[in-house]
């Protein structure tokens, strides 16, 4: 006989002898009155509810309570009304010859009883309709995950219906505890509890359109999409390194707002994440970092299921995870029954906000597919719909007698009403607001700007740098930094920091701290070499809601290490400013591995993401003031790529001609050919002009923001750029895409070298001789890549 078989019959054994010892135990008075079986022996409640056999946790066996008269009797199953019958008869007989102050503390007793059984058998149908939410809704569109929200539905009743402080009337509440469903492919948890808590974005009717066009409820987790979703989720480990995001804002808004008496910022994040997260590299990052901080406010709970789409995890996953976050610096603990015990979980969650100076890992221990007769503990359950007769079976299984999509008024209840407690709760904190604004009205002020209003001061652009052609040259990383710093004096929202190159990058803020364990008012953020966790986590804290403005930098070529993290601001409409340095093969001696070639023109690719390539200090002011605003007033990402070498300051540049996108530094009236640069490649065209193109009409154009020069009126672009008229573009990067601007191409279409950044440059063709032999053949006829690097090869 198979082990699973043998399994399977250990536990039908296990719950028909857990049944006779409830009903063994079973105590019956007075017609009428109403008694639960959690009089059974804890270990029995405990063996019967950890098998499949029974409704669900401590309170599978008060799914049919034990009345007295025999009509309410037949409506419990066959085999537990059997025994209950037994019971109730011997008891009442017994009942009988009591008399006196017996019978009195034997009805307390009862009475205690039958208020807990009954507390647990409504625990039990608000944790069943969110398992039955999830399974009809993925079955009708025959499409979803429907083994996480069955095992993960104890957490999501706990969180929804009892711990966390919500109000579904207001979504952006400053103080409201933040939920992420790292393990995003189970969104139908998420769903399932915005509908049940009363969020007005997720009716039933868009339950019953999960997946379909046009709905509310996607296929994974979308903040843009779906009221009450904080951050976008799906690709695994995301979710958890923006929880770590999330509880860096909670600490540094906490600490900076938060008077005696008066806590502006008090609340948790939560987050659950499965093995496929716990296997992703990010996790690793934003879970050191987050271990490093001490973000005690943090609780992630681990689905530890031991399923992944492949099979069961020991296929190739068998780490302790808890000894890894333990080694991160997190309070790790163990429920080794999330699918019934409702009150270890409940006392674990107790257990991690205790802890204030370390976030917590609780490690719980599931079964994919909680109830499922056929399929629970399998793939098989993971990614496809349980189908008709399985969903009958798991209905059956679990004692669930409501159809389709039909949830009992009393679980509705519940989440309602828990969620009404949070909007009192933000009823006091409204009133707390109103005395902080008295005792700190300058903080206040603040508050409300930054934090409520999410506006941005008046008059802060001011602060950015003006240059003029005389100003001496330097690096746009240079310039970087001095619009990092005059930022930071006027925007007590802006923070950020590197991946440990800050010395490189230029991004450190002069007028604050670190942020770090006990210092967390301060703004500039040590990330370490983490920058896939960085950028999660940055993109997590724009999506927080409370105005911050975030920004983390790198090398452009290691941006490659976070490019999902980049796409999914895009996607989710985080407003994190990306601050990358060494944009080009004049990174120099370093070589190809740090010289970007592809990385620019790939990333312009990205739908709803700006990539500027500034050309000097003007420029370098304009993408900041434009990415500030982006990120401040429309939540939107920008990428921002900084030369490592000295370029001087151009003609006719400035921040507001930064803004169109593509503008004339040198200009002709009726050109005969027009060369378009970004980054430091404007300087090699203008060169070129005045050198090698002498007494041609030559237009240059800088190019700072593809982006913003496509969303520009018809009539500008064309005026710019006439369609009679030949253009070259010129670019240390790969010609593809140049084609929407220009009709020949000046790039490098292979990777670079090790040598110095300028000798790279002249030996790859980016010298305004070959520029202007370039333009001489693009106006004689030429089109597509005339200079593509190739002659620069060894």
């Amino acid at each position: 006989m198979s082990s699973t078989k043998m399994n399977r019959r250990s536990q039908r054994a296990a719950v028909a002898t857990a049944a006779v010892g409830v009903a063994a135990t079973a105590t019956l008075l007075t017609p009428g009155a109403t008694v639960g079986f959690a009089a059974a022996p804890a270990s029995l409640r405990t063996v019967a509810a950890s098998t499949q056999g029974l409704a669900m946790g401590p309170s599978a066996a008060v799914a049919a309570p034990v009345v007295a008269d025999a009509g309410s009797m037949a409506a419990m199953s066959a085999g537990i009304a059997g025994a209950a019958l037994a019971a109730g008869a011997f008891s009442r007989s017994q009942a009988v010859k009591r008399q006196g102050k017996a019978k009195a503390v034997q009805l307390a007793a009862v009475r205690e009883s039958v208020v807990n059984d009954t507390a647990t058998a409504v625990e039990t149908e608000c944790i069943n309709a969110i398992r039955f939410l999830a399974v009809d809704a993925i079955n009708k569109s025959n499409s979803g995950h429907p083994g996480a929200p069955m095992g993960q539905a104890p957490i999501g009743y706990l969180l929804f219906a009892e711990e966390m402080n919500y109000n579904p009337e207001d979504s952006k509440w400053a103080n409201r505890d933040r939920f992420v469903l790292s393990s995003g492919h189970g969104c139908m948890l998420q769903y399932s509890l915005l509908h049940l808590a009363g969020y007005k974005s997720v009716s039933i009717d868009d339950i019953k359109q999960f997946r379909q066009w046009g709905s509310k409820t996607p296929g994974h987790p979308e903040n843009f999409e779906t009221d009450g979703i904080e951050v976008t989720t799906g690709p695994l480990g995301m979710g958890i390194s923006n929880a770590v995001g999330l509880a860096a804002a909670e600490a540094h808004l906490a600490a900076v707002y938060n008077k005696p008496g008066m806590p502006l910022i008090d609340h948790y994040c939560y987050t659950i994440a499965g093995d496929g997260c716990m296997q992703e590299g990010i996790t690793h990052e934003s879970a050191s970092l987050a271990g490093h901080l001490g973000l005690g406010k943090l609780i992630a709970f681990y689905d530890d299921n031991g399923i992944t789409i492949d099979g069961h995890t020991d296929l190739s996953f068998t780490e302790d995870v808890g000894k890894r976050f333990e080694a991160y610096g997190w309070q790790v603990l163990t429920v080794l029954d999330g699918n019934t015990d409702v009150a270890g979980l409940r006392d674990a969650i107790k257990q991690a906000k205790a802890c204030t100076d370390k976030p917590t890992l609780i490690k719980v221990k599931t079964i994919i597919g909680y109830g499922s007769p056929n399929k629970a503990d399998t793939h098989d359950i993971h990614g496809a719909a349980l189908g008709k007769d399985e969903a009958a079976a798991t209905r059956a299984q679990l004692g669930w007698k409501h159809g389709e999509f039909e949830v009992p008024q009393q679980a509705y209840d519940v989440f309602r009403g828990h969620a009404a407690k949070g909007a009192s709760k933000q009823a006091e904190w409204n009133k707390m607001w109103a005395e902080y604004h008295q005792k700190e009205p300058e903080l206040a002020a603040q508050f409300k700007r930054a934090c409520m209003d999410r506006k941005l001061p008046d008059g802060w652009a001011d602060s950015l740098p003006k240059l003029t052609p005389e100003d001496k040259g330097k690096a746009t990383r240079l310039h970087s930094q001095d619009c990092i710093n005059a930022l930071a004096n006027v925007l007590p929202e802006f923070m950020g920091g590197s991946a440990d190159l800050a010395p490189s990058n230029m991004t450190l803020m002069k007028c604050t701290g670190n942020f770090l364990k006990g210092s967390y008012a301060e703004r500039n953020f040590r990330f370490g070499i983490r920058e896939f966790g960085m950028a999660a986590m940055c993109n997590a804290m724009s999506l927080d809601k409370t105005g911050i403005i975030p920004y983390c930098a790198t090398f452009t070529i290691f941006s490659d290490y976070m490019r999902s993290a980049i796409r999914m601001a895009a996607l989710s409409q985080a407003g994190t400013i990306f601050v990358t340095t060494h944009d080009s093969i004049a990174v120099g001696e370093d070589g190809p591995t740090h010289q970007p070639i592809e990385t620019i023109p790939s990333l312009r690719m990205i739908p709803d993401l700006t990539v500027m390539r500034p050309a000097d200090g003007n420029e370098t002011a304009g993408a900041y003031k434009y990415a500030v605003e982006r990120s401040k007033n429309e939540s939107r990402p920008t990428f921002m790529a900084f030369s490592r070498q000295a370029l001087p300051n151009l003609p006719n540049s400035s921040i507001e001609n930064t803004f169109k996108g593509a503008y004339a530094v040198i200009e002709c009236a009726d050109p005969e050919v027009i060369l378009i640069g970004t980054g430091s490649e404007v300087h090699v065209c203008v060169n070129a002009a005045k050198e090698g193109l002498a007494g041609k009409k030559v237009r240059v154009v800088s190019m700072p923001s593809w982006e913003v020069f496509r969303a520009q009126p018809a009539s500008y672009k064309d005026a710019l750029l006439p369609k009679n008229v030949p253009a070259l573009s010129v670019e240390a990067a790969v010609t593809m895409g140049w084609g929407e601007w220009a009709v020949a191409f000046v790039g490098i279409d292979c990777f670079g070298a090790s040598a110095p950044g300028q000798t790279c440059l002249d030996n790859f063709g980016f010298t305004s001789a070959n520029v202007a032999s370039c333009a001489m053949r693009c106006i004689a006829g030429e089109r597509g890549a005339l200079s593509n690097g190739s002659q620069g090869k060894h």
